[in-house]
């Protein structure tokens, strides 16, 4: 039996002046290998234009890296996503 479970985070900053927004690195993204199924996901980014790389760390964990050209209003993050949460016994395996 499968629970499906929507999650969603939103960060949102607004500066006063148009301000330089340095790199940054944005770690919403569950890695391939573990235990719970992403059915959805979604990232968006606000100012649009911005460049994004995606990178995996030493623990095979998904890491964006964001890089905007031009100073910037507003940083608006959203993550969208929707989880299979599958039951899982830990005591099923053979000793």
């Amino acid at each position: 039996m499968t629970i499906r479970v929507a999650l969603h985070h939103h960060s949102h900053y607004r500066f006063d002046r148009a301000v330089t927004v340095f790199p940054h690195e944005i770690r919403l993204k569950p890695a391939a290998h573990s235990r719970t199924p992403i059915s959805a996901y979604s990232l968006k980014i606000q100012p649009a234009k911005h460049f994004i790389h995606w990178q995996q760390d030493a623990y095979g964990n998904f890491v964006a890296r964001l890089t905007f050209p031009e100073p910037a209003h507003e940083l608006t993050v959203t993550v969208d996503l929707i989880a299979d949460m599958t039951i899982i016994n830990p005591f099923d395996f053979f000793v």
